[in-house]
C-alpha cells in the first residue's frame, strides 16, 4: 500500500511502512484514514513489534516485549525519522494504535493485569498471531499463511466476545433504556456517574452522548445534539459522557478520571471555544472514584466547573465561588 510519507526516512524504512500497511491493510484497518494517519498508525505498530529493520523481527506478548506511549514515540523518532513531542503520547492511544486494539492486533497490558484503562503504566505488545502474520509477509505461502490468521483470528474472537460479554456492566440510563459497558474500572465510573450523579444533580437530565473505552461511540442521540448545536463528536476535546437538561437549558459535560484527563483550564477553554454556536449553557464536571485520586489531580481542575466523587455521591466541589456566594448572600438576607 503506497501513500504520502510526510517523516524523513530512507527508502528502506519507506518500504517497511508500506508493508506495514499492506498487511494492515488485508486486515481491514485502514479505512477512512489519512495519509498521515496511515503512516502514524503503521509505525506505531513496528515500535510495538520492536521492529527496525525487518519484518522478521516482530515481536509479540509472547516475548514478553512491551511500550509505553513515550516509548513508542522515542522509538519512532530513534528508528522512524520522526519528531514527535513527548507531549503528543495521547496520541498515541487514542489515535495511532486505535485500529489495531480494536481489531485485536495490538493488546494493552491492562487487559492483562486489569490496569486502569487510562493508566499511565500502560504498555502495548503484538498480539502472538499478528506477530507471526508479520513475520510471514513477503515470503512464500503468505496468502496461505493470511487465511489461516484470518480463520483462527475469527475463532479466537468468538471465544474473546463471549468472556467480554460476561464481564460487561450493566447500566441504566434515566431514560430507562439499558447499556452494557466493556469491563474496566474506568466504566465502573461511567456507571456511576450515570446511575448516581445525574440521579442527584443532573437536573432531570437526558443522556446524549456516552464514551466506551472499547467502543468510542456507544450511545449518541444525535438528533438533539443537533437540535442544540453541540460540536462533532469527533472532536479530539470530546469528554466521556454529555447529559442535557432540557427544562434548565444546561448541557453536562462529564469526564470520568480514572488516572487521566481532567477538566483543565485549557481544555474548559477550547470546549467553551467549540460551544460558542450552542443554545445551552455548559456544566463542566469532572469526576473521580475517591478523594485520593481527586486530590492528585486537584491543581489541574478549571475555575468554573465541578467536581463529584464517586464515593461521596451525595455532595459536590465548587471551583466557582462567586456563584454560591451570592446564593448564600441572598439566602442570609432573609
Amino acid at each position: 500500500m503506497k501513500i504520502l510519507l510526510k517523516a524523513n526516512a530512507d527508502k528502506a524504512i519507506q518500504q517497511l511502512i508500506s508493508d506495514m500497511l499492506d498487511i494492515l491493510n488485508c486486515l481491514g484497518c485502514t479505512d477512512g484514514l489519512t495519509d498521515r494517519r496511515l503512516e502514524r498508525m503503521a509505525k506505531a505498530c513496528l515500535a510495538v513489534g520492536g521492529v527496525k529493520e525487518r519484518l522478521e523481527e516482530a515481536k509479540s506478548v509472547e516475548d514478553n516485549f512491551f511500550l509505553g506511549t513515550r516509548e513508542i514515540i522515542s522509538y519512532e523518532n530513534s528508528h522512524f525519522g520522526e519528531h514527535l513531542s513527548a507531549g503528543s503520547y495521547d496520541d498515541i492511544r487514542r489515535k495511532d494504535l486505535q485500529a489495531p486494539i480494536d481489531a485485536g492486533l495490538v493488546i494493552s497490558s491492562s487487559a492483562l493485569e486489569k490496569q486502569a484503562t487510562n493508566s499511565p503504566n500502560r504498555k502495548y505488545a503484538l498480539t502472538p498471531l499478528f506477530a507471526s502474520l508479520i513475520r510471514q509477509y513477503g515470503k512464500p505461502g503468505w496468502g496461505t499463511a493470511l487465511q489461516m490468521f484470518n480463520d483462527t483470528y475469527k475463532f479466537q474472537n468468538k471465544i474473546i466476545d463471549k468472556k467480554n460479554k460476561l464481564e460487561e456492566i450493566d447500566i441504566s440510563l434515566p431514560s430507562g433504556e439499558k447499556l452494557e459497558l466493556s469491563p474496566g474500572g474506568h466504566n465502573e465510573l461511567q456507571k456511576d456517574i450515570i446511575e448516581k450523579f445525574l440521579s442527584r444533580f443532573g437536573m432531570n437530565a437526558q443522556v446524549l452522548y456516552i464514551g466506551d473505552t472499547s467502543k468510542k461511540l456507544l450511545y449518541e442521540r444525535e438528533d438533539i445534539l443537533k437540535a442544540i448545536n453541540f460540536f462533532s463528536l469527533g472532536h479530539e476535546m470530546l469528554p466521556d459522557i454529555v447529559a442535557y437538561s432540557q427544562a434548565n437549558n444546561i448541557v453536562f459535560l462529564i469526564e470520568a478520571v480514572y488516572s487521566s484527563g481532567a477538566m483543565s483550564e485549557t481544555r474548559v477553554s477550547k470546549l467553551k471555544e467549540s460551544l460558542k454556536l450552542c443554545k445551552c449553557e455548559p456544566i463542566f464536571v469532572t469526576a473521580f472514584p475517591n478523594k485520593k485520586l481527586f486530590q492528585r489531580f486537584a491543581s489541574e481542575i478549571a475555575w468554573e466547573s465541578e467536581v463529584w466523587i464517586a464515593d461521596t455521591p451525595e455532595h459536590m466541589i465548587h471551583f466557582n465561588g462567586s456563584k454560591f456566594l451570592k446564593v448564600h448572600s441572598s439566602q442570609n438576607k432573609k
